[in-house]
This record gives structure tokens, C-alpha cells and sequence, in this order.
């Protein structure tokens, strides 16, 4: 895939995971960053359970991507996550 495809399908499954975690964007730039690194995360995790990985710009890879991206939203709240303020 070019790296134009690689931007939309991060674009587009990152800013699906966002609504799905958190109901709201983190941003274009986060939710770029996320959805390609879940991407890369679903596809290794896919292959490593046997199934087929992102394959290219396709209905398939998007689920593969949004999956992965779920994933690395939820590690990044858990880590990142707002902490109470205490006075």
C-alpha cells in the first residue's frame, strides 16, 4: 500500500475507534498516529492467530485496522488517561 492509503485507512480507522472507545476524536494528528499503529498491531495480531492481516485498501483491512486501533486506544487511556486534579 502507498503511504497515501496508509494515512486514510489510519485516518479513517482511528477516528472509528476513537467514537468507539471514548465517543469523541483525540484529533486528526492522534487519530492518524493511533489508526496507523493499530493497524500495524491488528494485522501482527491477526497473523499471529492465524488469520489473514491487512491486505490492502479494503473492507477487510479496515476491520483488521479498527481492531488494532481499539486496542492501542484503550492501552493509551489506561496509560494516558485523565487523572483527578486533588488539592
Amino acid at each position: 500500500m502507498s503511504i497515501l492509503a496508509w494515512l486514510v485507512l489510519g485516518l479513517i480507522a482511528g477516528f472509528i475507534a476513537s467514537k468507539i472507545v471514548n465517543h469523541t476524536g483525540a484529533g486528526m494528528l492522534l487519530d492518524i498516529v493511533l489508526g496507523i499503529v493499530g493497524a500495524m498491531v491488528g494485522g501482527w495480531l491477526f497473523a499471529t492467530l492465524g488469520a489473514t492481516p491487512v491486505t490492502g485498501f479494503n473492507i477487510y483491512s479496515m476491520f483488521v485496522a479498527v481492531v488494532g486501533a481499539v486496542l492501542v486506544l484503550v492501552i493509551y487511556h489506561a496509560v494516558f488517561g485523565r487523572r483527578a486534579v486533588t488539592y
